[in-house]
């Protein structure tokens, strides 16, 4: 299972996320988040990271030029757009990305079905509140290209890890206080959901 920690704020929390074997790291770029960091901010520590690590940059209700600009100077692999965009808008970007379904209804979920995707539960805030989508909708529903987003932490983790998610993608569960991440619940998190492929390492050697 892929691991995403989103909300990154700092160099410290950074590698902390990736020396824990986290797949991706998610930085915000929208203002009225309490984990906003502007482009200089976030380039100041890609830069700093080590190699294989994808760079995700969370956008709310911008243009297509303000993504490409902003991925262009903080040195996003993946834009991560989190609201309703038309046709244009998608073949303006310069720059990978994913789209998130902000869910609120099982209806929801077939969204961009063709797509990998982040499923999130709506919030009018756009994410970052610890609100879980319901997982009962998840039932006959193809998961195989989903991330699932939204209120997980290293204590329910379990429940959903072996539902075949392609991954997982997590914000205030791994904090301390908004914006500043927790070392030990990154740990276990990462660990959790990695503890299956780990399993099948070990059954090799």
């Amino acid at each position: 299972m892929r691991v995403k920690i989103c909300g990154i704020t700092n160099i410290d929390d950074a590698l902390a996320a990736v020396y824990a074997g986290a797949d991706a790291l998610g930085f915000v770029f929208y203002e009225k988040s309490p984990r906003y960091v502007s482009a200089k901010k976030a380039k100041e520590i890609v830069s700093k990271l080590p190699p294989f690590v994808t760079c995700t940059g969370l956008f709310v209700n911008v243009s297509s030029s303000f993504v490409n600009e902003v991925c262009l100077e903080s040195g996003m692999d993946l834009a991560q757009i989190h609201f309703e965009a038309d046709k244009d808008f998608y073949d303006s970007l310069r720059v990978k990305h994913i789209k998130v379904v902000r869910a609120r209804s099982k209806e929801d979920l077939h969204k961009y079905e063709d797509e990998y995707r982040i499923v999130d539960a709506f919030v009018e805030s756009y994410g970052g509140e610890g609100k879980r989508v319901e997982i009962s909708w998840f039932e006959n529903v193809d998961r195989s290209k989903i991330i699932l987003a939204g209120g997980l932490t290293p204590k329910n983790l379990k429940e959903v890890k072996n539902l075949g998610f392609y991954g997982v993608d997590v914000s205030s569960g791994v904090e301390r206080e908004k914006g500043i991440k927790d070392h030990k619940k990154i740990n276990e998190f990462v660990k959790i959901a990695k503890s299956e492929l780990n399993e099948q390492i070990r059954s090799f050697n």
